[in-house]
């Protein structure tokens, strides 16, 4: 089973954090500079969308609704209907860590890269993973304040016009200017990749340093994270189970099955742990925790999943070219004789 090395970084910043957390002026330093690198972040993710794109996507209007369905309905109801797993499996702060998983919107590199393994149809890939990153950035927060309300670590009208000025302001920014910088941003796209993930291994590490500074950490057991994995196991079993066969239902062929299957049952770890550090405040260690481990856990599956689309796609191109007739020796000359006497 693959294993994410990004992960590994994640789970170094956590182990960095929980060794030597930030404090006094530094845990203001690193503050200020997470809600810069938050910016910067969103910033780029304008920058490198292509509005013509976009308008081009919306032309296969079925299966990006049948998506944003997924992400946005269909996940939430799910992350509601656990609320009735605390306290038996979940506290009340891992079980609000899991509902606001289910409120952020779906990736776009792995969707894109396992649809493309699996053989699936990747422009639609691409284009129901901006669609659901661009309409997270508004939409996630509302769901998040109707969902959430007070017990979202804080959460106000206040957060609202934070998420508002810190992700969205700078989302469009990067729109309005990409005709002059989306040339330089695509020339570069690993070194600003590279800025990317910096950018979030900041924002976990000034979390999980205020989590440990708060004593939050000791709120959880061994055995609450391990009722909060199988919880996860089946949120993610479940939602791919759906994409599946629901999008057979609703007579979408196989390669916009494919597409559907991996943009619709994935959650954004990149759009998500910025989201929580506002959102959440002092408790956004606890909340990223469940998106971390969903985000492992989807990449593994997924993995497993696309490799098994693509042999049962390499089977069925094999069938059927072995089902095709080949012209036998007499057709062939029967044909090139008809082709050659004059008319």
């Amino acid at each position: 089973m693959p294993i994410d090395p990004y992960i590994l970084l994640l789970l170094g910043t956590v182990g960095l954090a929980a060794l030597l957390p930030a404090r006094g002026t530094a845990a203001d330093v690193a503050s200020g500079a997470s809600t810069a690198a938050i910016a910067f972040l969103f910033f780029l993710y304008g920058a490198r969308l292509s509005t013509g794109e976009a308008l081009e996507g919306l032309k296969h209007w079925r299966l990006h609704v049948t998506v944003l369905a997924c992400t946005f309905l269909i996940f939430p109801l799910l992350g509601i209907a656990a609320r009735g797993l605390v306290p038996a499996l979940l506290t009340q702060p891992l079980y609000q860590g899991l509902l606001f998983l289910t409120l952020v919107p779906s990736t776009i590199q792995s969707s894109i890269a396992f649809t493309s393994i699996a053989r699936g149809n990747v422009p639609a890939a691409i284009c129901a993973g901006s669609f659901s990153s661009l309409v997270g950035i508004v939409l996630t927060p509302l769901l998040a304040a109707a969902l959430l309300g007070g017990g979202g670590g804080g959460f106000s009208a206040h957060s609202l016009v934070t998420i508002v000025l810190q992700l969205l302001v700078p989302f469009l920014v990067g729109q309005l200017l990409r005709p002059w910088i989306g040339g330089f941003v695509a020339r570069h796209k690993k070194v600003l990749g590279l800025a990317d993930r910096g950018s979030i291994l900041l924002v976990v590490y000034t979390a999980f340093s205020e989590g440990m500074v708060r004593g939050i950490w000791h709120q959880v057991s061994p055995v609450r994270l391990g009722g909060l994995l199988a919880v996860e196991a089946v949120l993610l079993g479940v939602m791919l189970t759906l994409t599946w066969y629901g999008t057979r239902a609703l007579r979408f062929g196989r390669e916009d099955r494919i597409a559907i299957q991996f943009a619709g049952s994935k959650k954004s770890l990149a759009s998500g742990l910025p989201m929580a550090s506002v959102l959440f405040g002092a408790h956004a260690s606890l909340a990223v925790l469940p998106l971390m481990l969903f985000h492992q856990m989807q990449l593994m599956v997924c993995a497993v999943i696309a490799k098994r689309r693509a042999h049962d796609a390499g089977v069925h191109d094999d069938r059927e070219r072995a089902a095709s007739p080949e012209p036998s020796a007499a057709s062939s000359r029967t044909a090139v004789g008809t082709a050659a006497r004059p008319r």
